[in-house]
């Protein structure tokens, strides 16, 4: 072997491999934290995420929202959690994207951009793209998937696919359907893995809650667009580092049948379950809730999904902090009141959580929060639920759960350092205790 056939095999690890929507390759994303990096005191980590969840659980609560043509928006909270690090066209044009398990439309803004947020990146530019192609109206992808949709004249393009986007806190994405290559990393972490054809809104007209580090919103619900059905993937599983760290996250897609093979803990398993008024959410079967030694006194319809699709509840990767009904609330209030046996200490910058100042030595027990789900039983470690901070001079702890409307939400906090998969082949949510920034 000469020294140029060794310099190749060498290299081979590095270089891109091309996959078809049938390979079975497993694909990674990494994805980070949208406070990472920005130098955020615990205290307003806290104070961010609860403003966060907030505006979430009300796009959650409500549904789709009429459709508006954009326009300026006011009070804009953005609610972004997870940003995912890919790649679009060839040469690959690199973009981030939240990770929203509640849509399904993978966008990014695009040039020549006429109303757009603010992005440190710069916009995708589709003349700079070999692969790039435009989605004609008349396909399937543009007809069947998509709440509105119509065939551009003029401006657009003739029979190009024109989409308007709208999400229920009337944030609004409008733009152009199009197709081109996607590069990830593959699952060893070194090596990359492009995938041609896949579609993507090119977002051209985007305003509302977008204001973060990212470039777009990458759907990883259950729609034919998400990037999940698109890579025609069984699965996909996440596993979200302390949002207090700096460690990316892993985004796996397409992961092998023996995924927990070393867990070192009990894997669980929990249906996934169907809402057709809801179609993109992943809804459980929350059975209770158990307060230390106290399982809270709440009739199961409380958590279930009723007739008309409202109530329910879901996992969600967008939404920080689990939220719940108002009376379960109160219940989980007064247990942790009960039980603490600390003084509730009234904060003035933690939003509206419920605090306890925290004595000076030692590092107090707390009341034990377990969800009790469908076959599985999720018992949070105190890092998924309580959160502590410094304020004034004092140690404080403050319950990570907030609460919201009818919809039960379990949030990526309490997902943390948690390895979650969703086995979309057999309708199957399943988790273990993980160190994520080993994956």
């Amino acid at each position: 072997m000469n020294l140029l056939q060794r310099r190749i095999v060498l290299l081979l690890p590095l270089l891109v491999l091309t996959i078809s929507y049938s390979d079975a390759v497993a694909l990674r994303l990494h994805a980070t934290h949208a406070d990472a990096g920005r130098g955020l005191t615990s205290r307003e980590l806290l104070y961010r995420m609860a403003a966060r969840s907030k505006a979430r659980s009300m796009r959650l609560l409500s549904g789709h929202a009429a459709r508006v043509d954009p326009g300026p928006y006011a009070d804009s909270v953005p609610d972004t959690e997870y940003l995912v690090h890919l790649s679009i066209g060839t040469p690959p044009q690199p973009v981030h994207l939240s990770l929203d398990t509640g849509s399904d439309l993978v966008w990014t803004q695009c040039q020549p951009c006429q109303v757009c947020f603010d992005q440190a990146l710069p916009y995708f530019d589709p003349f700079n793209s070999s692969t790039f192609s435009v989605l004609p109206c008349h396909q399937p992808m543009c007809q069947q998937n998509l709440d509105w949709s119509s065939c551009g004249k003029q401006y657009w393009g003739n029979q190009t696919c024109v989409y308007v986007y709208d999400y229920a806190d009337n944030s609004i994405t409008a733009g152009h359907l199009d197709t081109d290559t996607f590069t990830l990393a593959a699952a060893d972490g070194v090596s990359s893995a492009s995938v041609p054809g896949l579609a993507f809104g090119c977002g051209l007209f985007n305003n509302g809650n977008f204001q973060s580090n990212g470039t777009g919103i990458a759907g990883f619900g259950r729609g034919a667009l998400s990037l999940p059905s698109q890579l025609k993937v069984g699965n996909f599983s996440h596993c979200f580092t302390p949002m207090t760290r700096s460690e990316p996250s892993a985004v796996l897609l397409g992961v092998p049948t023996n995924l927990y093979g070393n867990a070192s803990d009990v894997v669980q398993s929990t249906p996934l379950i169907q809402n057709t008024a809801s179609p993109n959410a992943y809804y459980l079967s929350l059975k209770g809730i158990t307060v230390g030694s106290t399982r809270l006194q709440v009739p199961e319809s409380v958590f279930a999904l009723k007739q008309d699709g409202t109530g329910g509840t879901i996992i969600d990767s967008g939404t920080g902090m689990t939220s719940l009904p108002q009376d379960v609330y109160n219940l989980l209030h007064d247990a942790f009141v009960t039980q603490a046996r600390l003084p509730v200490y009234n904060s003035t910058t933690a939003a509206p959580q419920l605090c306890f100042l925290v004595p000076p030595q030692g590092k107090p027990d707390v009341p034990k929060l377990v969800l009790h789900l469908e076959g599985a039983t999720l018992d949070l470690p105190r890092e998924n639920y309580m959160f502590e901070f410094e304020e004034a001079g004092r140690n404080i702890t403050c319950l990570a759960v907030s609460a919201w409307g009818d919809l039960t939400i379990i949030g990526n906090y309490q997902q943390q350092s948690m390895h979650v998969l969703y086995d979309l082949a057999n309708s199957l949510l399943s988790f273990v205790p993980a160190q994520c920034d080993r994956l």
